[in-house]
């Protein structure tokens, strides 16, 4: 593409050049407060554009986390697809792009697609010279990649500016919203303060006592040639200089890998090599680089992935800290086809649950190599998830302590048409290799749990319940609410397969007469109710074990109270909290709640709950949204995958809802119940789950007991003055009770937000803060 000569002159239009267009009006110009009335909303500039290079800048408050936003240019033959650019939007978050327009043009923004309310907070058309515009897409295009300063010199320069810009361009065509361009800019603001320059990380190793080496284990296979050199010039561009390069050939059949390799170990006495004369697959080469290794540690490393140069000393500073560490991992990200970094994986700290659920440790794995040495290495016939399958043989030789993770991306995967980080579809020898991995894993050690494959990655655990299985006390409590409560009860009663249970209704003096008929009823042995109700009341066996009972708590509202009271009372040996607004889905929830909580090392058990709407509204707590706490993945469609898949599986949570809560009685008594002192509304449920996990427990939240919750979405917050000032004091104490430890779950990541529920990343990581680089 040509650019046309332009006469430079000074030129920015904002906002206030915008005018409502189609299916949008403005509800508050103050605060530039709009309402799509379609999902077609369109402003248009008050006056045409001439033509040359823009930086366009949106920054949209919106109801959900991301959009897509177009900007359309009519130079007189009128609008079409061919003659837009595409800009993903974050809320909350600047976006920024380059446009061209090759000549006056008219213009038309559409926000987003979809009906709402959102703030258009800033919009800017700013002017470029063709220099600085070609300056940025070079930037944009080469900044971001481990061989930066390379492709720079490999861009096409001004004489063909045409591939330059359509390279740019697709950029912003491929993204999603919330995805890499996000990612990119995060890299380009907030990575490079987490990573100390070279000169720094050597002041910072000379004062160290101990400088662990690592041996880098990599099978090769017939690798691409350019790939292979990558992955070993990553090595080689450590700047944490005590590590091995151990590298086993497979018996490649294409020659220009033995070539690469020589050139290599001849180039660098810390390179070693083995050419193996038979091919024995990945597990039987990557005990033959073990073979090589003399390191205090073994990083894996795949032939064709590119560590990060400050990799080995990230681990290496990581670990001065915790010299017990038997297994150190970090956070990860993908290349594209391009060499672009793409899809970062934010990483929670060791969690049992989720790892049992995926194998979201994986790279960069770092091992004792001891350890690994005294497990007898990699096993065959786990090939494609040897890796997996080695860390499941080393969790039995660890404590938790003992596994520590680096929260920066030190590894980068590549894609590519047959690797699984485009999805473990492509090697389904892999899936079931992880599925066999797991199921020997819980096979010796004797627990029951069966493993199943939800899709290519992901796998459920479900774990045994006993014979006769404990009676479960399911704890209502109600302030009248007729509809809800009837609702609640109800579909407990007939869509429940978990037996035996009772339900314990709590009356807190209601006064409605339909609330107190259906209570009078429910003691009646369900005289008056519903006939299937009733016969599912009477099946209960009132003269043993009373199905369904109210208890009366004449006090006022104190849900920590009125629970603890109910427990007192309870006969079973599981405690259920339910609040009376949510309706039951799924007929096995209670089962799958039951199987998780009669766990020896597990305490609190949450479920899924939905929105009426069918939006998400509880996957489990995070810890410091909000100041105090949040509901991680809050309003997205309940079918939603979640971040990597996180609402499909059984996964680790600081703390789940009250909502629905199940907890086996012991442990409700042994750290005391709800706090009904200092927290009789508001965060009892987060304060408990944290007291468990004091006391040594872990948490669980599982996506495969459902239930409705109908608690409002729009409700709005508590305004009166006396609630107000209940719920600051509540916020305070939690603050001062937890302190430090509600910025910092251990089940989320300080790389991403505390702003908003939605895994998005943080403006601001606090991994400095965690104490890593």
């Amino acid at each position: 593409m040509a650019l046309p000569p332009v006469t430079l002159w000074p030129l920015a239009v904002g906002v206030r050049e915008l005018r409502c267009a189609h299916q949008v009006v403005r509800t508050n110009k103050r605060y530039r407060q709009y309402t799509a009335l379609g999902d077609d909303p369109q402003f248009r500039l008050k006056r045409r554009m001439p033509a040359g290079w823009y930086m366009l800048e949106v920054l949209l408050n919106l109801p959900v986390p991301s959009c897509t936003g177009y900007l359309y240019f009519d130079t007189g033959s009128g609008e079409s697809e061919a003659q837009r650019y595409r800009l993903p939007l974050r809320s909350g978050k600047l976006a920024k792009r380059l446009i061209h327009l090759p000549a006056t043009a008219r213009i038309r923004f559409d926000p987003c697609q979809s009906e709402g309310a959102f703030a258009l907070q800033h919009f800017r058309l700013v002017r470029m010279t063709r220099r600085a515009a070609l300056q940025r897409v070079h930037r944009k295009l080469a900044g971001d990649r481990p061989d930066a300063v390379r492709v720079r010199r490999e861009l096409p320069q001004s004489a063909d500016e045409a591939a330059l810009w359509s390279r740019y361009d697709r950029l912003f065509a491929e993204l999603k919203p919330a995805d890499t361009v996000c990612y990119r800019d995060w890299i380009e603001e907030q990575e490079s303060r987490l990573v100390p320059a070279s000169a720094r990380q050597r002041a910072l190793m000379t004062r160290w006592e101990w400088l662990p080496t690592f041996s880098v284990l990599v099978p090769t296979f017939d690798t691409d040639p350019e790939h292979l050199r990558a992955c070993l010039d990553s090595v080689i561009a450590q700047t944490y200089p005590h590590w091995e390069l151990c590298i086993a050939d497979d018996a490649s059949t294409r020659p220009h890998v033995r070539a690469i390799l020589e050139e290599y170990a001849a180039r660098d006495e810390r390179v070693r090599v083995v050419f193996r004369a038979q091919n024995g697959h990945i597990a039987a080469a990557s005990n033959a680089a073990l073979d090589l290794a003399t390191g205090e540690f073994v990083a894996l490393l795949d032939h064709d992935d590119v560590l990060a140069p400050h990799a080995l000393f990230a681990v290496a500073q990581a670990l001065q800290g915790r010299r017990d560490a038997q297994l150190v991992y970090s956070d990860e990200d993908k290349l594209d086809a391009s060499g672009r970094r793409c899809d970062p994986y934010f990483k929670p700290d060791f969690a049992p649950d989720l790892l049992y659920s995926q194998n979201y440790i994986s790279h960069l794995g770092v091992y004792r190599r001891e350890l690994v040495k005294r497990i007898g290495g990699f096993r065959s016939g786990f090939d494609g998830s040897q890796d997996y399958d080695l860390l499941l043989r080393c969790l039995p030789h660890l404590d938790a302590s003992q596994v520590l993770h680096v929260p920066l991306v030190l590894y980068h995967w590549r894609q590519s048409e047959t690797s699984t980080s485009r999805g473990q579809q492509h090697k389904d020898y892999a899936t079931d290799a992880a599925r066999r991995a797991l199921q020997s894993h819980f096979d010796a050690q004797g627990c029951g749990v069966e493993v199943s494959v939800i899709e290519p990655g992901l796998y459920r655990h479900r774990w045994p319940l006993p014979e006769p299985r404990p009676l479960v006390s399911l704890i209502v409590p109600t302030r009248d609410g007729f509809e809800v409560l009837s609702k609640c009860i109800e579909s407990i009663v007939e869509r429940t397969t978990y037996a035996p249970y009772e339900i314990i209704i709590v009356d807190n003096q209601s006064t409605c007469p339909r609330t107190l008929a259906y209570l009078e009823g429910i003691d009646s042995c369900g005289s008056g109710l519903r006939p299937r109700i009733r016969t599912a009341f009477a099946a209960g066996g009132r003269s043993h074990s009373p199905r369904v009972r109210v208890l009366r708590y004449d006090h006022p509202f104190n849900y920590s109270a009125i629970n603890n009271f109910a427990a007192a009372q309870a006969s079973g040996t599981v405690l259920g909290l339910i609040n009376n607004d949510v309706e039951v889905l799924s007929p096995g929830w209670l089962d799958e709640m039951v199987r998780h909580a009669l766990r020896p090392d597990v305490a609190c058990v949450g479920a899924k709950l939905l929105y009426p709407d069918g939006s998400l509204q509880h996957a489990g707590v995070v810890l410091g949204i909000g100041g105090v706490a949040g509901h991680s993945h809050k309003y997205l469609p309940g079918t939603s995958s979640g971040y990597f898949s996180r609402l499909r599986v059984v996964h680790n949570v600081s703390a789940v809802t009250g909502a629905a809560l199940v907890v086996r009685r012991e442990v409700y008594e042994q750290v005391g119940g709800l706090d009904e002192r200092y927290l009789s509304v508001a965060f009892n449920d987060v304060d408990f789950c944290l007291k468990c996990l004091n006391a040594g427990y872990r948490n669980v939240w599982t996506p495969f007991a459902e239930l409705v919750h109908h608690e409002s979405k729009t409700r709005g917050q508590d305004v009166g003055t006396e609630r107000q000032a209940r719920f600051q004091a509540e916020c305070l104490t939690m603050q001062e009770r937890w302190g430090d430890r509600l910025a910092s779950d251990p089940y989320y990541n300080p790389n991403l937000t505390l702003t908003r529920e939605d895994y998005s990343l943080a403006a601001t990581s606090r991994v400095a803060d965690h104490g890593h680089c």
